[in-house]
């Protein structure tokens, strides 16, 4: 057995890759994981250093919690060394504001790609921007001590970080807005029983049941699942007959590969 390799250490964020699993790993536990500018362009570039063998990536973060979310730095006059304060960014034009909040969502949008299904291995607290990195995964394995807080809207502010499509897709309209709108905390029962979590085991068995689910979407054939991974993503934006169609035009390709037919 050949040990992980590691292809990123920087920022407080680590990528290791052993053969078709992939993990990132937060790794600031001393401030519980907190965000920052530097910490999502490492994660944007963690999705960039992907190599093509890799099927599964699993999230996690180091310590008591999960991420604490965006590290309050931000929101000083002085910000973080070498970075612009989010009120030197307010006091721009609206072309460069809306590019740098781009610029910070990279870390988010990549982990949804069609070939790789990611897991979020969620203890402890998942607030704000940890709360939507969490959500930014296909799937969240929760320990029974995690809570979950999108605190943006307490502090004047709006979900930004791509968190708002997933989250209203999991829970609905109504459970979406009220868990935006007040600030309040999902504990881990809650997250399993309306859907924001696909399991919730005891703390000290997060790590087994997440290689656990990680080994059984390997069990697969991978362009299978990559097509699946696909036709689920894109329904929603599809009538019933489109949908349909697109089932159709799936299969004939599985088909003809399965058969030796494929391009």
């Amino acid at each position: 057995m050949t040990a992980p390799k590691t292809l990123l250490d920087q920022d407080g964020v680590q990528l290791t890759v052993d053969d078709a699993v992939a993990t990132v790993t937060l790794a600031n536990p001393a401030k519980r994981n907190a965000q920052s500018p530097a910490l999502w362009r490492a994660l944007a570039e963690a999705g960039r250093l992907l190599p093509g063998s890799v099927r599964v990536v699993v999230l996690r973060g180091e310590g008591k919690s999960f991420s604490a979310g965006l590290d309050r730095q931000a929101f000083t006059p002085e910000g973080f060394d070498g970075e612009p304060s989010f009120l030197d960014l307010a006091r721009g034009s609206d072309e460069a504001l809306d590019a740098e909040i781009a610029t910070y969502q990279e870390a988010f949008t990549w982990w949804r790609r069609n070939d790789i299904v990611s897991i979020a291995a969620v203890q402890g607290h998942a607030i704000g921007a940890g709360f939507q990195l969490a959500l930014a995964c296909d799937l969240r394995v929760c320990a029974d001590d995690a809570q979950f807080a999108m605190r943006e809207t307490s502090l004047g502010l709006v979900p930004d970080l791509t968190g708002t499509h997933p989250l209203l897709s999991l829970v609905g309209y109504a459970r979406a807005l009220e868990i935006c709108a007040t600030g309040r905390f999902v504990h881990a029962e809650e997250a399993e029983r309306t859907g924001l979590a696909n399991l919730v085991v005891p703390a000290a068995e997060l790590d087994a049941a997440t290689q656990d689910l990680a080994a059984a979407l390997l069990a697969a054939p991978r362009d299978a699942v990559v097509e699946t991974k696909a036709l689920l993503r894109d329904a929603s934006g599809r009538t019933y007959d489109e949908q349909r169609t697109a089932e159709r035009a799936a299969q004939a390709r599985r088909l003809r590969d399965l058969a030796g037919l494929g391009e």
